[in-house]
């Protein structure tokens, strides 16, 4: 008989299928999560691969921004972990990084506020003395709606603002500090090519974010810095309770081909191979992680 191999893992049945029915207010909070995201600390194993390199994280503290964060620090690198509000989830993804012996830095605020994102690069490049990675990944997505006339303009101008906006502000304030060798490493989303009519605004922003990436990479590459794109699918973090209704919430992410929800730590490695020299060859690309979905 034939030794099982213990190598391979059906994706189909390697994470949770069906979520605890839950709702959140805005911003999500990933301590109060049912269950827990998984952001990878049992799973990711780091190989050296960003040593000594600082990553400035936006939406650090919870979610992908956390998973990253810890696999990045696993790869020997130091975070600088930029947030909104969250202080309990940040400073428990601050945590996680130091335990891997990498300095990590907290900073709270808007980043809808281009003077807070200039005050965020500022500090950056003098408490670590360099910044070698960007991490856009900060978003803010509404409750669903049935009709867009039920998005105020309020509404409408903080998506824009946290999601898209902030990326020019922040990569606006990075360049003078990024070297050949640098990455930008942006998140859209499925909803950039599928949108869903109930995430209207936020499925707008996605697709910008897809043409800034693209538009960035032909303008930095020349200079030996490589912009790229993740695009997750459904993934289990704070803005899933933040935006559907409890029923929504536990049937989440079944619709995809593997018929489960992501997990943050199967997104975080995408980003790691982005940021590394793996990838010197690789920019302007839109990297899909959506369980078979197709962008």
């Amino acid at each position: 008989m034939a030794s099982q191999d213990t190598q391979n893992q059906d994706p189909r049945t390697a994470g949770p299928h069906g979520f605890t029915a839950q709702e959140q207010a805005a911003t999500g909070k990933e301590h109060e999560m049912t269950p827990a995201p998984d952001y990878g600390a049992r799973s990711y194993k780091g190989h050296g691969r960003l040593t000594d390199r600082v990553a400035l994280i936006t939406g650090g503290d919870s979610g992908i921004g956390r998973a990253v964060a810890l696999a990045f620090a696993r790869e020997g690198a130091h975070v600088a972990i930029a947030y909104l509000q969250n202080h309990d989830d940040a400073q428990k993804t601050r945590a996680l990084v130091e335990a891997e012996g990498r300095k990590a830095e907290l900073y709270p605020g808007d980043v809808g506020d281009p003077e807070h994102c200039e005050r965020i690069v500022a500090k950056v490049a003098q408490t670590f003395g360099r910044l070698d990675v960007v991490i856009n990944n900060a978003a803010f997505q509404g409750e669903s709606v049935q009709s867009v006339s039920e998005i105020e303009p309020a509404r409408l101008e903080r998506t824009f603002r946290t999601n898209i906006l902030a990326m020019f502000h922040i990569v606006r304030a990075a360049l003078p500090h990024l070297k050949p060798g640098a990455s930008v490493i942006n998140v859209s989303s499925i909803q950039a090519t599928n949108p869903s009519p109930a995430l209207i605004d936020y499925a707008a922003t996605k697709g910008a974010i897809t043409n800034f990436t693209l538009a960035l990479a032909q303008e930095l590459g020349p200079k030996g810095i490589r912009v790229n794109a993740v695009a997750p699918g459904p993934v289990w973090t704070p803005l899933v309770v933040q935006s559907f209704d409890a029923d929504r919430v536990a049937s989440f992410g079944e619709n995809t081909p593997l018929g489960r929800a992501g997990q943050p730590a199967e997104v975080a490695p995408v980003f790691v191979f982005l940021a590394s020299d793996d990838a010197r060859f690789v920019s302007g690309a839109i990297i899909g992680v959506t369980g078979g979905k197709p962008l």
